[in-house]
């Protein structure tokens, strides 16, 4: 009984957030939303779906996940933006997490958190960020970019016109205003490098 009270209760739910689905057939960003929804679906291990069906499930359950889709649309064609500002209202995002929308963002990106998270790079593929994060500005003279398969972990902070390579992991906390190499770890205040290509290091960073 208590198995189909729940799958009742799905269906509603998803039943309810359908607008959210023409917004995906109204926009021309399509791709890159089913790359990020494969992504959040791979992180959870959900049981195998369909990409819409998982759409709407993520999209009903994350509001993180929501302040990403709606971003997506904003990069996308004028219909799909229009009825945006008017579904919006209805599904809430994440208050405290802000993606800049003049960034530009590979697909695949996850928040696994988005408490007190600013994003504001361009960023690669297949990227990770946690909760507490800042990612923007130092000053004037730029703000990040970031390559594929980062992952940025809770409290740290990216700041200034710098580079982040491909496969960089940013430990918790630490605070990254230099040039970061491929296939680095850095952690520390200010950021180091303790692993280089797999091999424990300790290296300042240029």
């Amino acid at each position: 009984m208590k198995g189909i009270l729940n799958q009742v209760i799905t269906v509603l739910e998803l039943t309810f957030f359908l607008p959210q689905l023409l917004l995906f057939y109204l926009t021309n960003q399509k791709e890159i939303i089913i790359n990020d929804v494969q992504k959040w679906v791979s992180v959870f291990e959900w049981k195998e779906s369909s990409d819409l069906v998982n759409l709407l499930t993520l999209n009903s359950r994350n509001k993180e996940f929501r302040n990403l889709y709606y971003y997506r649309i904003s990069k996308g064609n004028l219909l799909a933006r229009i009825f945006m500002k008017i579904v919006k209202p209805f599904y809430p995002e994440c208050s405290s997490l802000f993606i800049d929308p003049s960034c530009n963002i590979g697909g695949g990106l996850f928040i696994q958190h988005g408490f007190s998270t600013i994003i504001m790079a361009d960023m690669g593929e297949d990227c990770w960020v946690n909760q507490q994060v800042s990612i923007g500005y130092k000053d004037k003279t730029g703000r990040p970019k970031i390559g594929n398969n980062v992952r940025i972990t809770a409290g740290a902070k990216v700041l200034g016109n710098l580079t982040l390579g491909n496969n960089v992991t940013v430990g918790a906390n630490a605070v990254v205003t230099k040039n970061v190499p491929d296939n680095c770890v850095v952690v520390g205040i200010p950021a180091y490098i303790i692993k280089r290509d797999g091999l424990k290091v300790k290296e300042e960073l240029v």
